[in-house]
């Protein structure tokens, strides 16, 4: 008899670990002294750069020529990518302006950039501003400036979409009300400079987790379990403390040992966790204490397997050394699928970690995934079929010894295309087709049976990783004007680019029917998995992010 049965047969309560992790400290910042008027005044429109964000500013600045023409308004984009912060321009717009309006933000990340930049502006460089966003990511924002220790900052709302619309549209949306409060934008914009919308003001509040949930009934906390959205909407195993402390025994670390800070996405708030609340999630999963060390190493990547990218992103775990065949992890016949008790359970705890330890993950609130993506359910977790690898494990390619027990982390997983085999004549068009199907904002990660693995071996002489990855990288082109005109690389890739980033700087050059590559060659990865039951082989758009050894936290 278990613990849960011992207790429940006794009594009608039983005590159970929360599995949240410890929220950020959040100093209070204090807001810029706003203007007695903007007759005079020098205003800063700031393009975050993000899908015609500069388009909707435009009729922003039309529309202070047309009834407010004593104002002078000046457009500026970030230097760089949306989520870097831009000193340089903070600047400019301190020592030559009395105002700014940042925007536009609308999507999961581009929306807490914003609202970080503007906080940036009134605490650190004393400028009234106004974050401007879509009605879309109104609770984000929210929770972005009570995490940046501003929730009183003044922010305004347009509809989404923003993206794509005409000029007409977007002066509609300006010349409009505020989805959110239903009052009119400009009169908001220009109260939020001169006054301050009040909304939010309240200093934020000092958070804590406690280690325990209340005591209740079994029915009960597997209910408040799934009403705080603490599980993934599949029925858990509740963490009771006997079954916390023998997942424990899995590893010589401490319990209060901190293993690392994860966010749901940039400008969120690192949110810190021990390797007991790990613990809490992956008996959560169903997860055995010998799988417990890999979970661990999951956990002090830091990486999210529930990143709130707008996109809607999955993670893909791939494990490598002699941990594979300790636990009995398959890397073989259905090793992709829900097959294997260790594949499911170490990809369902580091699904659960991540959403628990990081804060949450609430759709509209710390999830802005538009489509969600069914891979979060176990992140694509399984071990590579290193035996069968004709160019030698994936962890000795990332630097590691052959003897290592190593976990992997791709990040991405929303392009995928798939093949059987190589054909005789036409093998290299067919690759090259499936490699234009990936988005240009994520790397291909080759998934060969060995039978595929082989032949990329004799038909190719690809008898090195470090060939085939070349030749991959070399296919994958196309025109530069074609490369440019991709929405993904105009919002992530164009901004490196015009601030010099190579080799993204270099492509600028190109003419525009020049051939140019789409990826960076050391991001092309190849991972061997299967049975050999046949050929069949699949591309995932999926970037390598992290490589941890487990054998640390055994």
């Amino acid at each position: 008899m278990d613990d849960l049965s011992a207790q429940t047969s006794t009594a009608a309560k039983i005590i159970v670990h929360n599995p949240v992790g410890y929220p950020p400290k959040i100093a209070k910042k204090i807001q810029a002294r706003r203007l007695d008027g903007l007759d005079g005044k020098t205003i800063y429109l700031v393009d975050c750069r993000f899908d015609d964000s500069i388009e909707l500013l435009k009729q922003v600045q039309a529309w202070f020529a047309q009834h407010m023409p004593g104002v002078t308004t000046k457009i500026v984009s970030l230097n760089h990518y949306y989520g870097t912060d831009d000193p340089k321009t903070w600047e400019e717009i301190r020592d030559h302006g009395h105002a700014a309006i940042v925007g536009v933000g609308h999507c999961s990340t581009c929306a807490p950039a914003v609202a970080t930049h503007a906080i940036t502006l009134e605490t650190r460089y004393g400028v009234p501003t106004v974050a401007l966003h879509t009605d879309k990511f109104d609770r984000v924002v929210r929770s972005t400036a009570r995490v940046g220790g501003l929730p009183g900052l003044d922010c305004v709302y347009v509809p989404q979409p923003v993206m794509g619309r005409t000029a007409e549209e977007l002066r509609a949306y300006v010349n409009g009300n505020d989805p959110i409060s239903g009052r009119p934008v400009m009169q908001e914009v220009i109260e939020a400079l001169t006054q301050g919308l009040g909304a939010g003001t309240d200093a934020p509040a000092d958070r804590s987790t406690p280690r325990l949930v209340e005591a209740d009934t079994e029915d009960n906390l597997h209910e408040l379990f799934l009403r705080n959205h603490w599980t993934d909407m599949l029925p858990i195993v509740l963490p009771t403390q006997a079954r916390v402390a023998a997942m424990l025994a899995g590893t010589s670390r401490k319990p209060d040992e901190v293993v690392g800070r994860m966010q749901p996405t940039h400008n969120r708030g690192l949110w810190e966790y021990t390797v007991e609340k790990v613990a809490v999630n992956a008996v959560m999963a169903g997860a055995r204490p010998e799988y417990f060390p890999i979970i661990l190493a999951l956990a002090a990547s830091c990486v999210s397997a529930r990143g709130s990218t707008s996109s809607s992103a999955a993670a893909m775990v791939v494990v490598n050394g002699p941990i594979r065949h300790e636990i009995g992890m398959n890397c073989g016949i259905g090793a992709m699928g829900p097959y294997n008790h260790a594949n499911a359970t170490i990809g369902r705890a580091y699904g659960l970690l991540s959403q628990n330890l990081q804060g949450g993950s609430v759709p509209g609130d710390t999830f802005m995934g538009s489509q969600g993506n069914n891979f979060t359910y176990n992140s694509i977790t399984f071990a590579e079929n290193e035996e069968r690898n004709p160019w030698g494990p994936l962890h000795v390619a990332k630097g590691f010894k052959p003897g290592d027990s190593v976990v992997s982390v791709f990040y991405g997983c929303r392009s995928n295309t798939f093949c059987l085999g190589l054909r005789k004549d036409y093998w290299r068009e067919h690759v090259k087709d499936m490699l234009t199907g990936v988005d240009a904002n994520t790397a291909p990660c080759l998934l060969l049976d060995p039978i595929t693995a082989r032949q990329f071996v004799e038909r190719g002489g690809f008898d090195t990783r470090d060939k085939l990855v070349h030749w991959l990288w070399d296919t994958a082109r196309i025109p530069a004007a074609r490369y440019w005109d991709l929405q993904l690389v105009q919002n992530y890739i164009y901004p490196r680019a015009t601030f010099g980033e190579e080799p993204m700087a270099a492509k600028l050059k190109a003419r525009p029917e020049e051939l140019i590559p789409i990826f960076q060659e050391k991001d092309i990865n190849v991972v061997v998995v299967g049975g050999e039951t046949n050929g069949y082989w699949s591309m995932m758009g999926a970037t390598w992010r992290k490589s941890v050894n487990v054998d640390e936290w055994r």
